[in-house]
């Protein structure tokens, strides 16, 4: 049986990560109710699953990194920057909607494996 809601799918030489939030993978709950906090926790939740999928940070091609907010773009670019420290992917940044449970991020990726 499949996951209604998988975190990764594989296929060929591509890992397509579903919407990640900030939150904390012990708990599972959001880490903070700081935006750069909530940033910094999808990023290293990213990471994570990329690591365990056999791929990494620098083979991220694109992220679509969807934020309640529309002026944190500071924020976002130093986070990016420590991610990315060279040769950052493509990335869009539509503001959506608040999502549920104080979740102010949801980053989504596509790497190569």
């Amino acid at each position: 049986m499949s996951e209604a809601f998988p975190q990764a799918v594989i296929t060929d030489n591509y890992i397509f990560l579903s919407g990640m939030a900030g939150l904390d993978p012990v708990t599972g709950k959001v880490a903070s109710d700081n935006f750069e906090d909530q940033v910094r926790q999808c990023f290293s939740n990213i990471r994570t699953i990329l690591e365990e999928a056999g791929s990494n940070m620098t083979k991220i091609v694109k992220t679509t990194i969807f934020m309640v907010t529309g002026n944190d773009f500071a924020v976002i670019n130093k986070i990016y920057s420590e991610f990315f420290p060279e040769n950052a992917p493509a990335r869009s940044t539509p503001q959506v909607m608040p999502f549920p449970a104080g979740i102010l991020i949801s980053v989504e990726c596509i790497a190569l494996l």
